[in-house]
């Protein structure tokens, strides 16, 4: 009905659904009851119950669809950790957002060519499935990510979960002691580590970052002053680059 008032045909919701999610609505809706169910069989709820409670017809039903998604009966391997994944708009273009339990785990923009490989490696990396759903991790990026485009928060506080080598994580956790609306260079990072020579690693560990913006390696330039090297585009790139040092100068 509200979409006939707005002159909106179900067919145009259906091609953006699909363009912006990358799956169809009735997918994702699966997805987001399938979800519901894991949560409340992991807190003990029993089948039958769950079944009923989150909108099934019938428990077989509710096992053939939970099976298919998650690659187990309902009544196993719920103490199995899940990726949820949700999906955010900001003032750059859309942006997804993956979370377990330990905190967020990729952040970055739909259109970032390595996207798909980068939720396969995080599937292989930490030995689970991929589900849309939300979780107050994702809940508290979504308020800190809006809070970052407004230019009222500088830093980020939601807990984060980055699997990776030895090598990455030391470069990564070198990316968040750059101060907001300041640069660097790769070489200056590759020393900041205590590692001068390693400035092409280093910057091939910051292209592996999936966690756009909270990871700022929107912050680190070419030695020639030149933007180099980010997944989401140069053009995003100075973007937060003169965003941060508009709302720095103001302090």
């Amino acid at each position: 009905m509200i979409l006939k008032e707005h002159q909106i045909s179900p067919e145009t919701i259906r091609r953006w659904f699909k363009k912006n999610y990358g799956i169809t609505f009735q997918a994702y809706q699966r997805m987001y009851r399938i979800n519901n169910a894991f949560q409340e069989l992991k807190i003990g709820k029993n089948v039958i119950n769950t079944a009923y409670d989150t909108g099934y017809e019938s428990l077989s039903g509710f096992g053939y669809t939970y099976k298919k998604i998650m690659k187990n009966a309902p009544s196993q391997n719920t103490n199995n950790e899940i990726i949820l994944v949700n999906r955010l708009t900001t003032p750059l273009g859309p942006m997804f957002i993956f979370a377990t339990n330990q905190g967020i785990c990729l952040l970055e923009f739909v259109d970032r060519r390595m996207l798909e490989t980068e939720f396969k490696q995080l599937q292989t990396q930490l030995n689970t499935k991929i589900i849309f759903g939300e979780n107050s991790h994702i809940v508290q990026t979504k308020n800190e990510i809006d809070e970052y485009f407004q230019g009222i928060r500088k830093y980020f506080a939601v807990k984060l979960h980055t699997p990776g080598t030895d090598f990455q994580r030391t470069v990564w956790d070198s990316l968040k002691q750059i101060p907001y609306g300041k640069l660097t260079t790769y070489k200056e990072q590759a020393e900041n580590i205590n590692n001068p020579h390693a400035i092409r690693s280093v910057a091939n560990a910051n292209g592996f970052n999936r966690i756009a913006i909270i990871i700022p390696c929107h912050r680190v330039i070419g030695s020639n002053g030149e933007l180099m090297g980010y997944g989401g585009g140069l053009e995003r790139k100075r973007w937060l680059i003169e965003h941060e040092k508009k709302y720095s100068d103001k302090n």
